[in-house]
């Protein structure tokens, strides 16, 4: 089988052997904004074609081109929700040669019945499954929304959302602190740990914002390490809000230098981070693909 994850600004497939090994992969920068209205299928095509062309007959996309603006959009599947209820909520694509089918994304709700919504993080939270303990798990999909996901029996019993990457990339881009940081300049860890504590004090994220600003301005904190200040102040108060008490362990699935910080902001406040890559969205769609088989046999 081939399986897609195809987000906003990228696009990576697989494909994958009856075991779900990861027989060969591609990746492009071919996300949903950057295909023409009615484009899907020929990217598609032009991207996993050597693999039809080799026999290939089903194929799983996952992602934001299941989204509104995408191919065709998937309804949401309400959380608590696993790799059987994902395989019986799919979407058929319009793609000759194959058997094309779209995942769902997830939706949930907090504790206040606002929504929560994903697509794509449910598969490579899925596609955890064979690493995690009995029990209830929590499991972190970093990224500019990060998923924070608990798990239990397979299933995925709901999630928060963190607005982190998003917010630090308009605060630091658009707002007066961008005048104050260096954005090129390297990881700052001494800095970025500093952050990490100041989001453990009193005051507030909105205060503790300002905070960075006028700590430039009296030469405490010079540009180069304001950026890691940032994210480190960011993450913090992320994972004040959204680590439960007590918790030890935290899943972390992704690539890439947000991983290292959020290992750090975790170990910070008393939990390990066991962090897995990405490729275990591919995981999570081969146990979709298997459940979608065993449905139609």
């Amino acid at each position: 089988m081939i399986g897609v994850d195809w987000g906003t600004s990228s696009f990576r497939a697989w494909r994958l052997g009856a075991e779900g090994e990861v027989l060969d992969r591609v990746a492009a920068p071919q996300g949903i904004l950057n295909v023409a209205a009615g484009a899907f299928p020929e990217v598609l095509r032009g991207l996993i074609g050597p693999w039809l062309e080799q026999g290939e007959t089903l194929v799983l996309v996952c992602g934001m081109a299941g989204s509104r603006q995408g191919w065709v959009e998937a309804p949401y599947l309400p959380c608590p929700a696993d790799a059987r209820a994902l395989a019986g909520a799919l979407t058929p694509l319009p793609f000759e040669g194959a058997r094309a089918w779209m995942v769902p994304g997830l939706s949930a709700e907090d504790e206040s019945g606002v929504p929560e919504v994903m697509r794509g993080e449910e598969t490579k939270i899925l596609g955890l499954l064979r690493r995690l303990p009995p029990g209830r798990s929590l499991v972190l999909s970093p990224g500019s929304h990060s998923k924070w996901a608990v798990l239990e029996d397979g299933r995925v019993l709901g999630f928060a959302t963190q607005f982190t990457g998003e917010g630090f990339a308009a605060l630091s881009t658009h707002t007066i602190l961008a005048r104050g940081l260096d954005r090129a300049a390297p990881p700052d860890w001494d800095a970025f740990d500093t952050g990490l504590a100041r989001a453990r004090q009193p005051g507030g994220l909105l205060h503790h914002l300002f905070g960075v600003r006028t700590l430039g301005l009296f030469d405490r904190l010079p540009p180069a390490a304001a950026a890691s200040y940032l994210s480190g102040l960011l993450m913090g108060h992320e994972v004040a809000a959204t680590l439960p008490e007590g918790t030890k362990q935290v899943f972390v699935v992704g690539d890439g230098g947000l991983m290292a910080r959020y290992a750090r902001a975790l170990a910070a406040a008393g939990a390990d981070a066991v962090q897995v890559g990405e490729e275990a969205a591919a995981e999570g769609l081969f146990q979709i693909a298997r459940q979608m088989e065993g449905q139609r046999a």
